[in-house]
């Protein structure tokens, strides 16, 4: 660790009740933290430890579920802080497997009526919020609130305007939201507090396939843009007419 992230004490280890444990790399999302998680839960998978029964991780920690019958929560903690020890995870390599996704989106038209008023808080008239936006080459960092819904992140510093103070309803299977430097791609129709700013046609989650989730934690996405009649056409495919190619 470097020796301001000693100074914040972190990385540190807590427990999430009987059964859990939580290893949190920092009290906010930056992209060492985001890195540290990923390349750490990758690592403890591949530890097999027995006794641990899921990893996994979020923005900025580690969660491990694990049967303290059969590993202890010391045992477990003194493992994890041996394998803490190992390197700096804050530069650590992300894990094998990655993959880069091309998504196509329509931006703005009705489809996404919030493009401009998400333009305007980020200093951007609508057509440079979609050439910064296309240009932007994001990573997965998180899967959460929704089967197979990704957070994909960091945009530049332009975009790291608030959440609404109302939310909106209904925003639909696949819109495209944008805040505090994020992008969040709907899985499944719900209401939001983002600025929607795109629209695709991708299904994330996807139950009878052999891998539910279309995407995976450190994957990495760009969206280009397309037409509402290309879009249209997109709707029977269910990647939306996404490509990927293996990074690591």
């Amino acid at each position: 660790m470097t020796q301001t992230l000693q100074k914040h004490v972190f990385p540190v280890i807590r427990t999430a009740g009987v059964t859990g444990m939580l290893v949190s790399f920092d009290d906010r999302l930056s992209e060492p933290a985001n890195r540290a998680a990923l390349s750490f839960a990758a690592a403890v998978k591949a530890q097999g430890w027995d006794g641990i029964e899921d990893v996994s991780s979020s923005l900025i920690s580690v969660c491990l579920n694990f049967d303290p019958l059969h590993l202890p929560h010391a045992d477990l903690q003194a493992k994890l802080e041996q394998l803490l020890q190992s390197q700096d995870w804050y530069a650590s390599d992300l894990p094998n497997g990655r993959r880069l996704w091309r998504i196509p989106a329509v931006f703005g038209t009705d489809l996404a009526p919030q493009l401009e008023e998400a333009a305007t808080a980020a200093g951007m008239s609508a057509e440079e919020a979609v050439t910064s936006l296309t240009s932007a080459r994001t990573r997965v960092q998180a899967i959460g609130f929704a089967p197979g819904q990704p957070y994909l992140g960091q945009l530049p510093e332009a975009w790291d305007i608030p959440r609404q103070s109302q939310l909106t309803k209904d925003i639909p299977q696949g819109a495209l939201v944008v805040a505090i430097r994020q992008l969040v791609l709907f899985a499944v129709q719900a209401q939001t507090g983002w600025r929607q700013v795109g629209q695709t046609a991708v299904k994330l989650y996807q139950p009878r396939a052999a891998d539910p989730f279309m995407l995976r934690p450190g994957d990495e996405v760009m969206f280009h843009a397309m037409s509402r009649e290309e879009l249209a056409n997109m709707q029977t495919d269910p990647m939306g007419g996404a490509t990927s190619e293996v990074l690591s």
